[in-house]
Parts: structure tokens; C-alpha cells; sequence
């Protein structure tokens, strides 16, 4: 191994080391990193904004500030459910492509917030071509459980930004 690519292996360990926020979707545990996250809300009304793409459920109004709200089921093509008293947005800041944009995404439940640690973290597995990974910062092992940690700037691309900011 090249010192570069030992150097960029040390480079993607720091990031990934840190504190994240776990929620639930369907049965499966994801996490984001603390810093990214701004404020954890209960459900509020959401206003439908017109064509735009499925997994956008509209915009809130937080404390007179406009944020537009993607439902992270519908991204990740899973089946949808009704929301409950569990359900909450997480809302997160993401790098656009000049400034930081402030987004509510829908989770089905929030857990607890995770230490983890880079010898607790695996590069994600290959899928195969088809089968994009690449908002996947890597797999967490806590606790006997696997905990999927995102790469919550890549989740939306910036063409998809443009669509919905």
C-alpha cells in the first residue's frame, strides 16, 4: 500500500469515529453524525410543495424559517407507513453546493446517540454495480447489532438539492 492511500485509509477512519445519532427505519439502525444534526422535532404539519419528487413530503415552518422535509423511507425505496407518535423529523445541515441548507428528514423513531469507535466500524460490503452505496460512511458493530452510518451530504445529491431548495 502507497503512503497516499495509507494516508487517505487514516483520513476516512477519523471521519468516521465520532458520535452519532441512531434512529430506526423500518427494522433497520442508522446513524448520523451529531454534528450534523441541528434539533430532533415531533411530526408537525407539512405543506406539499407541487412536483417535486416522491420522498419530499413538502416544507415546515420552524420558528418562521422555511425547511424542506424528505421522508428518508420513500428514499430509500422503502414500503411506507403511516406516521405515529414515534415518528419524528431530524434536522439535519447539509453541504450544498454554495452554502449549508437546513433539511427535515422523517424517521420512523430516534434512539439514543452512540460513541462509536473506529475499531467498531467496517467498510461497507460490495452489492455489485447495481446497487448504489456511496451515502454509506460504513457499518457500526455495537452491541451484537449492526448499525448502518450515513453519509447524510451524499444521501441527497446536489441535483436532487436543486430540485427541492
Amino acid at each position: 500500500m502507497s503512503d497516499k492511500e495509507q494516508m487517505e485509509q487514516v483520513a476516512s477512519a477519523v471521519q468516521r469515529e465520532g458520535k452519532y445519532l441512531t434512529f430506526a427505519l423500518a427494522d433497520e439502525e442508522y446513524g448520523i453524525g451529531i454534528l450534523k444534526v441541528k434539533e430532533i422535532i415531533g411530526m408537525m404539519a407539512i405543506t406539499p410543495v407541487p412536483q417535486t419528487p416522491g420522498y419530499v413530503k413538502g416544507v415546515i415552518n420552524l420558528r418562521g424559517k422555511v425547511i424542506p422535509v424528505v421522508d428518508l423511507r420513500s428514499k430509500f425505496e422503502m414500503e411506507t407507513i403511516d406516521y405515529t407518535d414515534r415518528t419524528c423529523i431530524i434536522v439535519v445541515e447539509i453541504e450544498g453546493k454554495e452554502e449549508r441548507i437546513q433539511i427535515g428528514i422523517v424517521v420512523d423513531t430516534v434512539s439514543e446517540v452512540l460513541n462509536v469507535r473506529e475499531a467498531d466500524v467496517e467498510d461497507t460490503p460490495t452489492f455489485g454495480t447495481s446497487v448504489n452505496t456511496e451515502f454509506i460512511l460504513g457499518m457500526a458493530k455495537i452491541e451484537g447489532s449492526v448499525k448502518i452510518l450515513l453519509d447524510i451530504d451524499a444521501v441527497l445529491s446536489a441535483k436532487e438539492l436543486s430540485q427541492i431548495v
